[in-house]
């Protein structure tokens, strides 16, 4: 168990975001005491989207090439349509989400961020939620789609859109603070 004023928690995006996915979790996971960082492929700062046009830009705290899985508690992926989209290609980003999988650590994703549980086949046999345009594909990767604020299965807790966000955090600290899970690897 770890308490959310101690943990260490990674968010992993790049530009694309959608803004309230990633600033909505950093910021209260902060304002709890969480130690929050945010990796991305480039160094510098990524840019959101926000709903129909680019956002404000935030600060890279390091790559995906520099991440330690044993350095963080939980793993928070944003959604966007862009965000998932360009990390779901990036080799080291899936490896990322498939070692915090295979490590048994909280995994959260909102909105497309699923894309990345599907493209590290994190989702077979299990039940998650999604933006409800990619439900086909969360199904078709192997889990049962449910229309919910948010679903947790193991430890890897999913939302469908930026309306389910205090829903979301919450279920983020609730599974920081029960800890690991005992899951099969993805």
């Amino acid at each position: 168990m770890t308490d959310i004023k101690s943990a260490k928690i990674l968010i992993l995006a790049t530009d694309g975001y959608e803004r309230s996915e990633l600033r909505v979790p950093l910021e209260e996971l902060r304002k709890q005491g969480a130690d929050v960082k945010i990796a991305s492929l480039k160094a510098g700062e990524i840019k959101s989207w926000d709903e129909t046009d680019w956002g404000d830009s935030v600060a890279v705290d390091l790559t995906v090439a520099d991440v330690k899985i044993e350095d963080y508690h939980a793993l928070v992926i944003p959604g966007g349509q862009i965000n998932p989209d360009v990390l779901r290609t990036d080799k080291q980003a899936v490896q990322i989400v498939r070692d915090f999988v295979s490590s048994g650590k909280p995994v959260a994703a909102i909105c497309h961020g699923p894309w990345l549980l599907v493209e590290a086949d994190a989702l077979r046999g299990r039940k998650a939620t999604s933006f409800a345009s990619i439900q086909t594909d969360v199904r078709n990767a192997g889990a049962t789609w449910e229309d919910k604020e948010v679903v947790t299965d193991q430890g890897i807790i999913t939302s469908r859109s930026p309306k389910d966000l205090q829903a979301f955090v919450a279920k983020i600290v609730e599974e920081v603070q029960e800890g690991r899970h005992e899951r099969r690897a993805a």
